[in-house]
């Protein structure tokens, strides 16, 4: 099986020498994505970061042949858990009753003070 890299023109461009994700056989791994737009803007407010990101990292998915449906594990980054309800809501309102594993962290920093960064794994369509 090959390693192949998956690129997707949704979401935001990397900001560091990675790729979006990659695919090996029918498992997805995308890269952290943070709230960032592709057009290089930030959003803050959180239950909207929740929501981009979670859309920047489905297209990634999508991108290797993947779906919301095939999303298996989310992991998930906030800055504080002030933010988990708001977190919960978007993370409930984008996935409905498909309900992938999630570990979700509160870290010390992360880029230009965006409030979350997350990443998934899941499996192609085969």
């Amino acid at each position: 099986m090959e390693l192949k890299e998956l690129v997707s023109m949704e979401a935001s461009p990397a900001l560091g020498p990675y790729c979006h994700g990659r695919k090996y056989g029918n498992m997805i791994i995308t890269s952290g994505q943070i709230p960032l737009t592709k057009d290089g803007e930030y959003v803050y407010e959180i239950k909207a970061a929740t929501t981009l990101v979670l859309n920047n990292l489905l297209s990634i998915v999508e991108a290797g042949g993947g779906c919301r449906e095939s999303v298996a594990r989310v992991d998930v980054y906030i800055n504080s858990l002030d933010d988990f309800a708001a977190i919960n809501e978007a993370y409930a309102e984008f996935f409905g009753s498909h309900r992938p594993t999630r570990v979700c962290v509160q870290v010390e920093a992360l880029p230009e003070n965006v409030p979350l960064e997350a990443s998934m794994i899941a499996f192609a369509e085969e």
